[in-house]
Parts: structure tokens; sequence; C-alpha cells
């Protein structure tokens, strides 16, 4: 069993029993209708930093490479090494100037009728003057001319997600994508963050620099994360309908929140909860009685308990003498597909050495996601 980690999560291999719907997506690219039309994909950041300009630029070079016809049709004006190479062997249809602003130059890439166009900064505002106020609808005349589109975009800009993502980072923006357009993409990407481009070294808020921290960083991809599977389920959706197919399974989601002593449950039953409301699934509280907690920690449990009922969560009280033999009996019983933990950081010889229950949980819970919520 293999463990990741990517969101303060630690995640087990998960089983499938049914298609998904990405597998279902790549048996349908297949069909000749559906490669005949032009297409949209976009990379999604959920933070500043996490290269989605460098992944379209590079995917760009790499179809230009496999022979097909790529233009650049809009990039940002200032290029850093890496990205200057990148597109070093990409033609570029230049950026005109509108109302003293740099626009992307529509006419043009209508005029050259290239295959496939990246289109950088999707969010960005066209002056008064332009036929379309937004670049996304630049990106939607393309479409309908038969002309690919790769793009890109920060989460911070999908205006239905803005609030959100200005809750957690304390950053305003004003250029905008509605979410509707990202639901018309026949893929999307979410880029993942490199700590070293985006964690701030401090506990709490944002560095001097406006990096972000990991728990930030945590919100910001689960937000994403979800964001993507709305889109992949609408691409499902419209295909289904095309042929007169009706769906006769659905995506059903089982989470247990393990709630113990010293365990951040606000966070976890947040995230449980938005999981559970995205994925119609069931949110799970269980816990063990143990007689040798202290007052304080048995408090904290029961405030944890009562977090539960308010996230209209069912409760379960386990017993067993070894608590992951435990969890994972009743998780098994139950068809759990993801088991939400809090867990200190490791600061004993011992769980250093020979590892933790955690490690046991994670190495016993084959088919089960177990995602872990770092706690002081």
């Amino acid at each position: 069993m293999q463990a990741l980690s990517g969101d303060n999560s630690f995640v087990a291999a998960i089983s499938e029993k049914k298609p998904t719907p990405e597998q279902l997506l790549r048996q349908l690219e297949s069909d000749e209708e559906y490669q005949a039309t032009a297409r949209l994909k976009i990379f999604l950041g959920y933070a500043s930093g996490v290269g989605k300009s460098f992944r379209m630029l590079d995917e760009g070079r790499r179809r230009h490479e496999r022979g097909q016809d790529v233009v650049v049709g809009a990039i940002q004006p200032l290029l850093t090494a890496e990205l200057a190479h990148t597109v070093a062997t990409l033609e570029i249809i230049p950026l005109k100037r509108v109302d003293n602003v740099s626009v992307m130059d529509l006419p043009a890439i209508l005029r050259r009728a290239p295959k496939v166009c990246l289109v950088d900064g999707l969010a960005y505002d066209n002056p008064p003057s332009s036929p379309h106020a937004k670049r996304w609808q630049d990106v939607e005349q393309l479409l309908k001319a038969g002309i690919s589109v790769i793009t890109s975009v920060n989460l911070q800009h999908i205006e239905e997600k803005r609030e959100s993502v200005e809750a957690i980072t304390g950053k305003h923006v004003t250029e905008t994508v509605p979410l509707s357009f990202l639901q018309m993409a026949d893929e999307i990407v979410v880029v993942d963050a490199p700590p070293s481009a985006c964690l701030d070294s401090g506990e709490t808020g944002t560095g001097a620099k406006g990096k972000l921290t990991q728990h930030q960083l945590s919100e910001l991809r689960e937000i994403a994360l979800l964001l993507a599977a709305d889109v992949v389920d609408k691409q499902l959706e419209r295909y289904l309908a095309l042929h007169g197919i009706e769906q006769l399974w659905g995506t059903q989601e089982r989470i247990a929140v393990w709630l113990s002593p010293g365990s951040d449950y606000n966070r976890m039953l947040d995230s449980g909860a938005r999981n559970r409301d995205r994925f119609h699934g069931e949110l799970i509280t269980v816990h063990l009685n143990r007689p040798d907690w202290s007052p304080e920690q048995r408090q904290h449990v029961q405030e944890g308990l009562a977090a539960s009922r308010a996230k209209r969560a069912e409760i379960a009280e386990l017993d067993g003498e070894d608590a992951v033999d435990t969890i994972l009996r009743f998780a098994r019983q139950r068809g759990i597909t993801q088991i939400y933990v809090g867990h200190r950081s490791r600061d004993s010889w011992w769980e250093r050495c020979f590892g933790s229950d955690l490690d046991r949980l994670i190495r016993a819970a084959e088919g089960i996601d177990v995602r872990v919520f770092p706690h002081n």
C-alpha cells in the first residue's frame, strides 16, 4: 500500500468497482464525432506560482512536436527563462493595442485558423471598445469557429468561488470567469502547488511575500478538486444525454471522521460535510470512549460530537482495544470510502523509529482513502 501526500492528507489507493467518469470520458474520446469538434482544455491553478502557464505552454509545445498546428494567442508580457524557452518553438500571434490596453488579436487568429490556440490569462477584461467584454468570450468565439483552445486560470478568478478564496487568502480580484464556462470544458487539469513556490515559513497567515500556509493550500486545493469533479460530471452528463444513455449508477461517498482528543474536528467536519453534500453521500463521526482520557480530553470529544450533530453527521461510538483495528472493522462493515483522522506531528523517538497508529491505518486501509489533518 502506497500513501501519497498533497494537501495535508495521505491517500490510500482506491479500488474501483464501476467505471469512473474519467474512464468513460477516455473511452468516448475514440468517438469520431467527438474528436472532430473543437476542444477546450483548462489548466486550473489554486494558488499563484503553481505553474499553470508552464503546463499550458508545455502541452502546446508537445502537440507542435507531434505535428499539430498550434499558435499562441495570448501570453503574459514578462516571461521567465523557463517559459521563454518553452514558447521559443511556437508561433505567436502578437497582442494588439486597443484603448492603450494589450488584448488578444481575435481577428488575426480567426484568419490564421490554427488547429489549437493557447490562451493565457483567461479572466482578463477587454477594453470597452472591444467586441467582447471578457477574454473568455473571445475563447468562446474561437471554439465556435472550430479552433481548439488550451487555456489557464486561477481559482480566485472563478466568479462563484471568488468569495470563498478571498476568505482564505485575503486577496480580492475583480476579473472573473463564470463557472458555467468551465463546465463547458472537455478537460480540466488541477495544477498542484510545489511547496517551495507557495508555502510560507510562518505559522499563520500569509508571509511578507504573500505566500500561503499549508492549511490555506489544503483548503484551496479541496475547492479546486471539487470544482474539477463537477466539470467532469457535466462532461459525462452531456455525453450521456447526447447518446440517449441513462446513467444507472451514482457516486456516493461514505466519510468517517475519527474524533479523538486533540483532533481539529472543525476542519475535519467542514471538509467532510462539503464532500458529503457534493457527492450526495454520508458523513459519520466515529469515536472510542476511553476510560483513561482526562476531563479535558473528554470535554474536547464531547464538543466535537456536538459539532457533528450540527453538521447532521451520524454518530457511532465504537468499542475495541485496538483503535486501528476497531475503526477499520467498522469501515468495512459500513462501506466507508474515506477516513478523516487528526494527527500530531511526530515528536517521539518511538514513532520516528517504529511508526505510529497512523502508519498502520494507512497500510491496512486498502481501498479506503485516508486523509490526515495535522494538529498541535
